[in-house]
């Protein structure tokens, strides 16, 4: 896959959250809260979400927001249509962290490893 650069400077800058997102899921999970936890990662406020992560609090320029599928639907981020689609992709990456990030690329559905060797994939438009 070819990165640019901004993607490769995203997972440099997240890379010191793995470990507390890793955690989170698994408590989002096994707590049977959602079998499908996404991560909203942020610069500014936003209104989904519980915040897990405060930028210049903690470690780095981003803020962390657990959510869940269902909460995006709710929301109607991803659309009622769309479920079955979204939980086929994320289950193609259950190694993988999924998170929403909002920057200067937009808003996109990345999907991040949870160990330090492989890298971000950013993978075809998830469905909304």
């Amino acid at each position: 896959m070819n990165k640019t650069p901004l993607y490769k400077q995203l997972e440099k800058e997240l890379a010191g959250y793995k470990n507390i997102l890793a955690q989170a899921a698994e408590v989002i999970q096994d707590q049977d809260v959602s079998k499908f936890p996404i991560f909203v990662i942020h610069q500014n406020i936003v209104d989904i979400g519980i915040n897990i992560v405060e930028k210049g609090v903690d470690k780095g320029n981003w803020s962390v927001n657990a959510s869940t599928l269902e909460e995006f639907v709710a929301k109607q981020i991803i659309t009622e249509e769309k479920v079955e689609d979204f939980q086929s992709l994320y289950r193609s990456h259950h190694d993988d962290l999924c998170l929403f990030a909002l920057s200067e690329l937009g808003a996109n559905f990345i999907f991040l490893p949870k160990n330090n060797e492989a890298e971000v994939e950013s993978p075809e438009q998830p469905p909304t």
